[in-house]
C-alpha cells in the first residue's frame, strides 16, 4: 500500500474523475541521472513499465502530459513514442505552464494530478488537486505530497499510480486475466 498523507487522497480528488495527469520527467519517468555523450547530448533511461502504464491511462481517457525544466530531446522522443500530446520541456515556471495547459485542454484543478520529485515541483501545488511523488523524492516534497508512492522514479512509480487507477476503474482484474494486446510502452 502506498504511503498516503491522508488515508484516502481520492476523497479530495475522486480518482475516477481524474482527467489530467502531469508528470515531471527527470526523477519521475527517469531515475534522475543524466548521461552526456562526447558531443554534449543527453541520454536518459525510461522504464518501459511506466510507458505501458501511461498507455493504459490514455485508454481510460486520462490525458497524460510531461512538464519538465530539463531539455535534451529524449523527453520529446519518449512522449512521441507514447502518444503524449503535451510535452512541455525547458520550462522555467512550472505553475504558469501547468495553468496554460489546463486552460488549453479545458481541465480544471479538481481533475488534475501532478507527479514530481523535487523542490521545483512544489510550485504546482495551487493548480492541482493531488500532488504525488515517488518514494525517492526530496524530503520536502515527500512531507507535502498527498501521496508518496512505494516505487522510485524511473523504476515503476508511474506504473504504480496507473495500476491503482486501473483498479479503481474496474480494469485491473481484467488486464491481469487477459493481458494487453495493443503494443509495448
Amino acid at each position: 500500500m502506498p504511503v498516503l498523507r491522508s488515508p484516502f487522497p481520492w476523497r479530495r480528488l475522486p480518482l475516477l474523475e481524474l482527467k489530467l495527469l502531469v508528470c515531471d520527467v527527470d526523477g519521475v519517468l527517469t531515475d534522475g541521472g543524466l548521461l552526456y555523450d562526447e558531443n554534449g547530448g543527453v541520454r536518459k533511461r525510461f522504464d518501459v513499465r511506466d510507458g505501458l502504464g501511461i498507455r493504459l491511462l490514455q485508454e481510460l481517457g486520462i490525458e497524460v502530459a510531461f512538464l519538465s525544466g530539463g531539455r535534451g530531446g529524449a523527453s520529446e522522443c519518449r512522449a512521441a513514442h507514447l502518444g503524449v500530446r503535451h510535452c512541455l520541456v525547458g520550462v522555467g515556471d512550472k505553475l504558469a505552464a501547468l495553468r496554460r495547459l489546463q486552460a488549453e485542454i479545458g481541465v480544471a484543478r479538481p481533475a488534475t494530478a501532478f507527479i514530481g520529485d523535487d523542490l521545483n515541483d512544489l510550485a504546482v501545488r495551487p493548480a492541482v488537486a493531488l500532488l504525488i511523488c515517488p518514494a525517492d523524492a526530496t524530503p520536502a516534497l515527500r512531507r507535502q505530497a498527498d501521496w508518496v508512492l512505494r516505487r522510485r522514479g524511473g523504476d515503476g512509480a508511474v506504473r504504480e499510480l496507473a495500476d491503482r487507477l486501473l483498479c479503481l476503474h474496474g480494469q485491473g482484474r481484467r488486464l491481469a486475466r487477459e493481458g494487453w494486446r495493443a503494443g509495448n510502452g
